[in-house]
């Protein structure tokens, strides 16, 4: 209040700057005290200085960048680079020049001072001092900065390079053009004594691989000897700069050629810097075991993002491949953040992807000597190293896994806190595997021990196994059918035990669960266990609390997963979600008109609500249709889908295809308004949002019939333009293939005479499709417009029986329609034709095609 007092007078800033630049009678931090106050005030009213008082501040600050004190100096140069980037960088056209001719000084002070504040600009506006907007400064300064690289203090050296790597990313001209200097000036630099100096020459070659490789292709050889010595460093700052090295260049096409000659040396080096530090072990405090009983602090709790429910099709090789899944390949919490352990186990996972198993010889002698290590450190890397290389080398390691597997499970129980999360990692990692063995064998095992982690004493390995046991479930399905009732036990259990982090954690295993083993977990005894928890979780969050996304997202599995199991819980969850569908809304509305008083809302409560509501209705399907009734949910589906925000359309959508599947009584009143709303969210540069609106107009047209009729003309151009566009995701495509043959299917004379504008991509992207509803309904459509319009498929007719032969078990009348479709073209082109025609076929397609249509 104080201070806001003070601000009324328009002299406060001047005696502020009087304090921090000449009241040398005052203590440092008192004076640098002052200079901050200012900084803030510049941050908040600059604009309203007098000029007069404006003025005064900028000189005081150019007349002592050069104060006796480093404290002082540093607080001068933020002081300018505030000022300066008040957009006043044009405003003060002397201040560029004058602290580049400041550089000249004779006095250390000023030269270290006028430094300082230009790598504070050099860092805030690097894209300005590259533009016509101030007669592009950077010609003059870069070759300016590099004559400091050879200065012999090594603040100043460091300084410089500083200067110039904040222009490498942005291939700024003036370092493009000064480019051979500095990368000579670099090399010189190479083995300076000061450690400052040696990171900023690590993180210029790693920038200067992802921009100017050709530049350094000539001395790779060199370079990589000098990071291979660097990534030694003592200096540990030195030691994690010259790491990223690896992890670019194995992102480079250049990787394997120039690096296998290296591997020998690199391993080993990659492998040490794995080794929790001593400092990390104190940050983890990895010598508490037992730690379940202290309360979580709130600024551990990272924020959680949504991923929106996407509509997507099964398909005929029934595992994701785990590229999606890349975000939980984090071994420790963000709290010791990025350092140099997690940057060599990141280097070994991708340059495992590079390598395959060309590195296996390198690290297997290595291994053996870790994993059974009676140091505790040492052994817990070992794991680690065993779980980075996991992905890339998994071909190699099959072999070493029978007796790998069983010593990782062991670790489960190591006495350590630190390995035993470790190895829950790690045996993530290797899933996959462990569910392709026979259950007993490793899977039965690895469960029992990870159940018995989920209840561990110490926090860090209840959220390692907890995300480990969310992978397993997801690799292993319906295997775990045998053993929910102990599965529940032990998740419910844990619900009593946990802090708020780990919390919310279970709260994704047990929607993993659910996903994984679907409608085998609608039986009473495992309703029973599972959702009183949940339900008093969800009555205790109040409207407000983020803890409901995850819980909502677990819900909306276990909705859709239980069924008619979920209708003794669905009201109060139903209502819930419109309430919080309609807060949001209309505090989004009150924003809108009056941005001054209220605050932005956030849209993911809506999102996830609507995704819960989707969950509800493809779960309880026709019995979802009362509590419909009874809300005005279809008033607020037309306010979300024309949202601004993307994610909130691509969810209505989602919810929208899922009431129209179990209740179209109360959809069908609404469809002349939604159809153009759907219409216009057929643009593919928001792909979910497209794809989901895709799906929900093929939805619409199965309960629509021909009453679809006034509405293909409003989207049926964008999906042909869609199907027929290049680099268009998989999901997408097959969507838009559905939807078309559907729309097909109930208005063939008017989607028809377009069939040679889509027949071979939608032949091609539906031939991966398991049989089932969608791609029924989708195929009676292609054969309805083939019936109109048999000159369209003509052309593309081999695509056609292609995508007929990749059906198992077609119902009966479809394969009647197919087989007419076939000999019809057979008959119409003559015997001869056909044989010249069927000559190009694939072996297979010809031997299925004669099997099952006898063609």
């Amino acid at each position: 209040q104080k201070l806001k007092q003070l601000n009324q007078f328009p002299d406060f800033n001047n005696y502020l700057i009087f304090v921090l630049t000449r009241l040398k009678s005052e203590d440092e931090p008192t004076r640098s005290l002052s200079g901050l106050i200012l900084k803030n005030n510049v941050k908040a009213h600059y604009q309203s200085f007098p000029p007069p008082v404006a003025d005064f501040i900028k000189q005081e600050c150019l007349n002592n960048i050069g104060d006796a004190s480093s404290l002082i100096r540093a607080t001068i140069g933020i002081l300018i680079t505030t000022i300066a980037s008040k957009g006043e960088l044009q405003m003060w056209p002397e201040l560029l020049p004058q602290l580049c001719n400041l550089l000249n000084s004779e006095d250390y002070n000023t030269c270290e001072g006028a430094f300082g504040a230009l790598q504070k600009i050099c860092e805030d506006s690097s894209e300005l001092l590259d533009s016509d907007a101030l007669n592009r400064p950077l010609n003059i300064m870069i070759p300016k900065f590099l004559q400091f690289f050879k200065h012999c203090s090594p603040k100043i050296r460091s300084h410089a390079i500083a200067c110039v790597n904040q222009f490498i990313m942005d291939r700024a001209q003036a370092l493009m053009d000064n480019i051979d200097t500095f990368i000579e000036h670099l090399f010189a630099l190479a083995v300076d004594d000061d450690p400052e100096v040696r990171k900023n020459v690590c993180r210029a070659l790693v920038m200067l691989l992802e921009v100017r490789i050709d530049r350094l292709i000539p001395h790779m050889h060199s370079i990589i000897q000098y990071m291979l010595q660097r990534t030694q460093d003592h200096d540990e700052n030195v030691a994690l700069e010259a790491c990223e090295f690896w992890l670019t260049l194995a992102e480079q096409p250049i990787c394997k050629d120039v690096l296998a000659s290296h591997l020998v040396q690199l391993i080993p080096i990659l492998v040490n810097g794995m080794k929790y530090s001593e400092i990390d072990i104190i940050l983890l405090k990895g010598d508490v075991e037992e730690d379940e009983a202290v309360p979580d602090s709130e600024q551990d709790i990272k924020p959680r993002f949504h991923k929106s429910r996407t509509v997507t099709l099964p398909h005929e090789a029934e595992r994701p491949d785990g590229s999606e899944d890349a975000e939980d390949d984090d071994d420790d919490d963000a709290l010791s953040d990025w350092n140099l352990r997690k940057c060599s186990a990141a280097a070994l996972d991708v340059l495992a992807n590079v390598f395959r198993e060309e590195l296996l010889p390198h690290l297997l002698p290595l291994l053996k000597g870790l994993l059974f290590h009676p140091e505790w450190v040492v052994k817990e890397s070992g794991i680690l190293v065993l779980g980075a290389i996991a992905e890339g080398c998994m071909q190699g390691m099959v072999p070493y896994l029978p007796e790998l597997i069983p010593h990782l499970i062991q670790c489960l129980s190591d006495k350590k806190a630190l390995v035993r999360s470790i190895a829950c990692w790690t045996l993530s990692r290797y899933a996959h595997w462990v569910v392709s063995q026979p259950p007993d064998m490793h899977l039965k095992p690895l469960m029992t021990e990870l159940l018995k982690r989920i209840l561990d004493g110490n926090k860090r390995v209840q959220e390692a196994a907890c995300s480990a046991f969310a992978t397993l479930e997801e690799e292993a399905c319906t295997e775990l059918v045998p053993y929910l009732s102990y599965i529940l036990d032990t998740l419910v259990f844990a619900f009593g035990k946990y802090q708020h982090k780990n919390l919310l954690i279970l709260y994704d295993a047990i929607g993993t669960l659910a996903d994984s083993v679907g409608h085998h977990l609608n039986q009473p005894e495992y309703i029973q266990k599972l959702m009183p928890p949940l339900i008093q979780k969800w009555n205790e969050l109040k409207d407000e609390d983020k803890d409901l996304f995850p819980l909502l997202e677990c819900l909306s599995s276990v909705a859709t997963a239980l069924q008619s199991g979920f209708l003794p819980y669905c009201e109060p969850v139903y209502q819930r979600c419109v309430t919080l569908v309609q807060k949001t809304l209309a505090q989004a509305m009150m924003y809108t008109q009056h941005p001054e008083q209220y605050e932005a809302p956030d849209k993911d409560f809506m999102i996830v609500a609507l995704d819960l509501l989707s969950g509800l209705a493809e779960g309880l399907g026709g019995h979802v249709e009362q509590l419909v009734a009874r809300s005005n949910i279809m008033t607020l589906l037309f306010q979300c889908m024309q949202d601004s925000m993307p994610e909130v359309r691509q969810s209505s959508f989602a919810l929208l295809g899922d009431l129209t599947k179990a209740c179209f009584i109360h959809v069908k009143p609404c469809i002349a308004e939604f159809m153009p709303i759907l219409g216009t969210n057929l643009n593919p540069e928001f792909i979910s949002v497209c794809n989901n609106a895709t799906w929900a107009i093929g939805e619409i047209c199965m309960q629509m019939g021909a009453e679809m009729q006034p509405y293909v003309q409003m989207v049926l151009n964008n999906l042909v333009e869609i199907i027929n566009r290049p680099n268009t995701p998989k999901t997408l495509l097959e969507n838009t293939a559905i939807t078309i043959g559907r729309l097909g299917y109930v208005c063939p004379q008017e989607v028809a005479p377009m069939l040679q504008q889509f027949i071979r991509p939608w032949c091609t992207s539906l031939r991966n499709i398991r049989d089932n509803e969608e791609k029924d309904s989708a195929f009676r459509g292609i054969c309805m417009m083939i019936g109109v319009n048999p000159g369209g498929v003509v052309q593309d007719f081999i695509f056609f029986c292609d995508a007929v032969a990749s059906w198992v078990s077609p119902k009966d009348d479809l394969r009647d329609m197919f087989y007419k479709i076939l000999h019809g073209f057979k008959d119409q082109v003559g015997e001869e034709n056909w044989q010249q025609f069927s000559e190009q076929f694939p072996p297979l397609l010809k031997e299925r095609l004669a099997a099952f249509y006898g063609v």
